[in-house]
């Protein structure tokens, strides 16, 4: 019999019906149909509807919410060549493409449905074809609302994971990001924001924003997009877009105006405290001082593809961040601390050779790995007393949220209330430099941290009731390396602050740990306990600043015993080449930074990944009381015992020179 081929994409619909009737789903239980969609899918689906109107291309051809949490979308288009539209940098999420691709509209459809906040991961599935036999389909794996923020799932290629809850389930472990690809992304992610911070850096250079305001430009921009909600999540009014600034040179209407004053609206319906509100608005009050930068200028070539007519600095300035960093700023990898690589990017411009040690952040994988040795997680009261732009908190909570997702499930009841309780009650920050400390909270703040609990002003005399209520049992830190003592000061006042057996971990210059800050470290180990010390890459915060830093890992509460040993572990070689330009994987840097928690645990017996020399990475031995003998290479024993090779070497050079000599001498004799 011969195979009739679709004449209508209504065909394409009937082939899923009949699929998903053989599945024994259930119209209006299990799926809904494109003109039968649930109110709070066709709310979720809004999306960007205010930013964007490509979103308003109708709805999907079919949705199914069986497997809550996660929503599975599904698009379709007649003609095999309709499945999907990509280049070399992925899947295209142009207009055209949207609206005439199976997977390209599938993919819109449900990063919209992430950037509404209602949802933070879907299954995105195309399918096309001329008939029954020439059908088909791709899954992905959604996890943002950016452009790159999916997962193609190559193995799947029918829709029989849909059949019931243990099927779905089984596919969803297979979907989900794996630790590697997590890292992956993270790296990817990090390389990406600062691409686009290099570019904003030329647009606001061009737009004569000075280098210290520029990374408080981007903050307080990043929050005049966000919805203005109340504590208890009503929206009073939508966050700022690039259409709503228009060039109006009225002195309340000015663009810059028009930005802070959306700040000012977010701060106080949020309930951020008077004082610290009035701190960063004071900060942000940069971006409305001028009126010339809301005055209409030619567009820069950075924001030429994205505005269509001239426009204001601030509105250029503004339109360049809306579209590559808010719309992505979920999809970037949780432990991105975004105002952090803004402000290192920026900063290479502002210090020239950018060697003002005082001030560099720490990147994002090694937050990461440092809040994984100390076990983070739901339970864990974590503080930072160098906050800095809140890298180290960041990558906490996302850990914190990791663990209650993992007990409680995604978007339970519970687990809602438990990350709530994190974000307001298990973090805290306190920073001196006012603008980092605007950068600290505004990072928290767009992570949706409560009233953001990071206070201005120094560590040491802070009143001493912040600490004693919080109860720490758990402290991050890469201290201002100008400080006295390299900053190990820090850590010392941290530890005295926390609850008994909590763990610490500072990231500094190493020679703290050698002879640089003996007082401190000699009055801390009476009270508390090192327990390992981590070498980490000389190029670790290249381009900043090329120095020699380690981790230290102590325990506080417990004096140091003498009589037990301490881990020395070298970690120069994280499998990472960094260049002032980029940073390139060269020996499995993925697995490393995973190995290396595994090797803090379990030291020789370590089940490693990656290739690794145990014996020359890791060592047990024992410190002094004199502060001074913390760093891998003062406890490295070099064998200097010849072997049989050793000697055999030695009696061929013998031979070697007497013979020559030998020849010489004759040689000599004969002229």
């Amino acid at each position: 019999m011969a195979q009739t081929n679709y004449k209508l994409e209504e065909h394409v619909n009937d082939w899923v019906k009949s699929q998903f009737e053989k599945l024994g789903l259930k119209s209006q239980k299990d799926y809904h149909i494109e003109s039968a969609m649930p109110d709070y899918l066709i709310e979720a689906l809004r999306g960007r509807a205010k930013t964007e109107s490509k979103t308003n291309f109708g709805k999907p051809d079919f949705s199914l919410t069986k497997y809550s949490p996660t929503p599975v979308i599904i698009e379709n288009k007649l003609g095999t060549k309709k499945l999907i539209k990509e280049t070399k940098d992925g899947v295209k999420l142009d207009e055209k493409s949207i609206r005439d691709y199976a997977v390209n509209g599938a993919l819109h459809y449900t990063t919209g449905m992430i950037a509404s906040g209602k949802y933070h991961e879907a299954i995105a599935i195309g399918i096309a074809g001329d008939s029954d036999d020439s059908i088909e389909l791709k899954v992905y794996y959604v996890y943002g609302s950016g452009e790159h923020s999916y997962k193609l799932l190559e193995n799947i290629t029918t829709l029989d994971f849909l059949e019931n809850q243990n099927t779905f389930d089984e596919f969803y472990n297979d979907a989900i990001l794996t630790e590697d690809e997590k890292h992956d992304i993270l790296i990817n992610s990090q390389a990406t924001l600062q691409k686009y911070a290099k570019s904003l850096n030329k647009l606001m250079h061009n737009h004569n924003i000075t280098a210290p305001q520029r990374v408080l430009y981007v903050s307080g921009m990043l929050l005049s997009m966000q919805n203005v909600v109340d504590t208890k999540g009503n929206k009073i009014q939508d966050g700022l877009v690039p259409e709503d600034l228009k060039g109006t040179q009225s002195e309340s209407r000015r663009d810059g105006v028009q930005i802070v004053e959306q700040i000012k609206e977010f701060l106080t319906a949020r309930e951020i405290p008077i004082d610290k509100r009035s701190l960063m608005l004071a900060s942000f009050s940069e971006i409305s001082k001028d009126v010339q930068r809301d005055e209409l200028s030619e567009l820069d070539k950075e924001v030429s593809k994205l505005l269509q007519e001239d426009s204001s600095s601030n509105k250029q300035i503004f339109t360049f961040i809306f579209h590559n960093i808010f719309l992505s700023i979920d999809a970037m990898a949780g432990h991105l601390d975004i105002m952090g690589e803004m402000y290192s990017e920026f900063l290479k411009y502002a210090l020239g050779d950018g060697k003002e040690i005082g001030i560099v952040l720490t990147p994002p994988y090694v937050t990461k790995m440092m809040a994984t040795i100390l076990d983070v997680n739901k339970d864990s009261k974590v503080m930072d007393l160098a906050t800095g732009s809140a890298g180290f908190l960041i990558s906490s909570m996302e850990l914190m949220i990791e663990d209650v997702e993992t007990l409680y499930g995604k978007k339970t009841t519970q687990s809602q209330a438990k990350i709530e309780d994190i974000k307001k009650k298990q973090l805290l920050g306190v920073e001196l430099n006012a603008e980092m400390f605007t950068l600290a909270a505004t990072n928290m703040i767009l992570r949706g941290d409560g009233n953001s609990n990071i206070h201005k002003g120094s560590t040491f005399n802070r009143p001493e009731n912040i600490y004693n209520e919080f109860k720490a049992n758990k402290l991050l830190l890469n201290p201002p390396f100008s400080y006295t003592e390299n900053g190990i000061p820090f850590i010392a006042f941290g530890l005295d602050k926390m609850q008994i057996g909590g763990l610490g971990a500072i990231i500094i210059q190493d020679s703290a740990g050698s002879g640089k800050a003996v007082k401190t470290n000699k009055s801390m180990l009476k009270k508390h306990t090192l327990k390992a010390s981590i070498k980490m890459p000389t190029d670790l915060f290249q381009p900043m600043a090329g120095v020699q830093t380690s981790i230290y890992i102590l325990e506080a509460g417990k004096p140091h015993d003498f009589d037990m040993p301490v881990k020395f572990i070298d970690f120069r070689n994280d499998g990472y080449k960094r260049t002032s330009r980029a940073i390139q994987a060269t020996d499995e840097p993925t697995k490393r930074y995973g190995d290396i928690v595994k090797i803090y645990k379990a030291g020789k017996n370590a089940k490693v990944e990656a290739e690794w020399n145990i014996d020359d990475v890791y060592i047990e031995d024992f410190i002094t009381s004199s502060g001074a003998d913390w760093n891998f290479d003062q406890h490295k024993v070099i064998d200097t015992k010849p072997t049989l090779d050793d000697f055999k070497k030695t009696v061929s050079d013998y031979l070697s020179w007497e013979v020559s000599n030998i020849l010489q001498q004759r040689g000599a004799e004969g002229k």
